[in-house]
């Protein structure tokens, strides 16, 4: 409830308690004056009578009320009671005085908190016969004009009175209505706050979620281009050095050493780049079938292995990601072949078909049973499953075909992506 609401509810509150003190005092004054109450009759005796009992009735029920301050304006037996001997001692002051009809209008203004339900229209029909009757001429009549006159103030008073009364109703009733509204919007508001603050505390936990699950993705991508470069690196000048470590003549040693050396500069250039998250040093200079064609090359003058590289389609400029997945992949290849396929031949296939690259590796080696493969170790590298991880972060699948003594076969397949630069 608004600050303006409490106002009005407390001015009506006064008005209430307040107000019959009021409409009584103006008709004793209205009543003296018209020298009513000022002879010493009987009359005189019981309209004194009668204010002294209208003042302790309003007393008792200023009393009253003030206990009753905090259930609010609810009609009860005491609110009833209270209506009815107002009424009647309001009539009987209007019958010795017609200006005491001030008094008896007390009941248009409150008999909505007094009496309850369909009774209010029987207490404002009595309030507005006592009205009339003070319209007419006052009590008792004298001629059958008064009465005439008086059946014609009393529908006159009691119809506008019960128009009033329903219009009163209906905005109470409305009053109730934004009442209610206005507490379910205020629910509702509090469930929409409550909403938000969960959403934004959802909202926190998925961006630290979020970061974690890009630290844990950026730490994989660096351990697979680690390994790409600096192991695979490691492994090709390891073997340099054990044909050094067995060559006869200083020629072949220094020749296998040069290699060596070759080996551990690339691999420190692949090294640096992939920390800075680069594409391979060999495509920085070249697309990816001429850097494919390097790669193959430099493998097969490494292992003595006869490798041949092919390029099917319309060569396209690749996303770098694109690009960078395919020669990974295929150095991850080309280093278990070299490890552990022990073949005489080997062929490399890029394919371009319009929305989808494919790549194939195969050769002529031992093979081996894919199904049998053991469980990568800590000091193991990512072999099949990293290539496999490789293409499926870019949305591509790969596939490997090996049988133990007939070769092996891996092709990846991944979409078309163009350099958009």
């Amino acid at each position: 409830m608004t600050t303006t609401d409490r106002r009005i509810d407390r001015r009506w509150e006064q008005l209430h308690v307040w107000g019959p003190y009021g409409l009584l005092g103006i008709g004793v004054v209205l009543a003296v004056a018209s020298t009513g109450l000022t002879d010493r009759s009987a009359q005189w005796y019981a309209g004194w009578t009668l204010v002294a009992a209208a003042v302790a009735l309003q007393l008792w029920w200023h009393g009253t009320r003030s206990r009753r301050s905090g259930r609010g304006r609810i009609p009860s037996r005491a609110g009833t009671a209270y209506y009815v001997v107002r009424w009647a001692i309001g009539f009987a002051l209007t019958w010795i005085d017609p200006f005491f009809a001030f008094y008896a209008a007390a009941g248009y203004m409150d008999a909505d908190e007094l009496i309850p339900g369909r009774w209010q229209r029987l207490g404002l029909f009595a309030s507005a016969v006592t009205v009339a009757g003070a319209q007419a001429g006052g009590l008792p009549f004298g001629s059958g004009v008064q009465w005439i006159l008086f059946a014609a103030l009393v529908v006159a008073n009691s119809g506008l009175q019960m128009v009033v009364a329903h219009l009163t109703q209906q905005e109470a009733q409305r009053s109730r209505e934004r009442t209610e509204t206005i507490t379910e919007l205020e629910r509702t508001n509090a469930a929409l706050q409550q909403a938000l603050d969960e959403n934004a505390a959802l909202h926190a936990q998925l961006l630290v979620q979020a970061r974690e699950a890009g630290v844990a993705d950026e730490r994989r991508r660096l351990a697979a281009e680690i390994h790409d470069t600096i192991a695979q690196g490691l492994t090709g000048i390891i073997a340099q050095l054990q044909v050094v470590a067995g060559a006869t003549d200083l020629t072949t040693a220094h020749t296998h050493l040069e290699r060596a050396s070759g080996l551990a500069r690339h691999s420190l250039g692949e090294a640096r780049r992939s920390v800075h998250n680069l594409a391979p040093v060999a495509l920085a200079d070249d697309g990816l079938p001429e850097a494919l064609k390097k790669t193959v090359a430099e493998w097969a003058e490494r292992t003595g292995i006869r490798a041949e590289f092919t390029v099917t389609g319309t060569a396209e400029q690749l996303h770098d990601e694109i690009a960078a997945t395919l020669l990974r992949i295929v150095q991850e290849a080309l280093s278990n072949a070299a490890r552990h396929a022990h073949a005489t031949r080997l062929g490399v296939t890029l394919s371009f078909l319009g929305d989808e690259v494919i790549l194939d590796i195969r050769d002529d080696g031992q093979g081996f049973d894919p199904l049998a493969l053991p469980e990568r170790t800590r000091a193991g590298g990512f072999g099949l499953d990293g290539m496999r991880a490789r293409a499926e972060r870019i949305a591509g699948t790969l596939t490997i075909e090996a049988e133990p003594g007939h070769g092996t076969a891996v092709s990846a397949r991944v979409p078309l992506v163009r350099d958009d630069r």
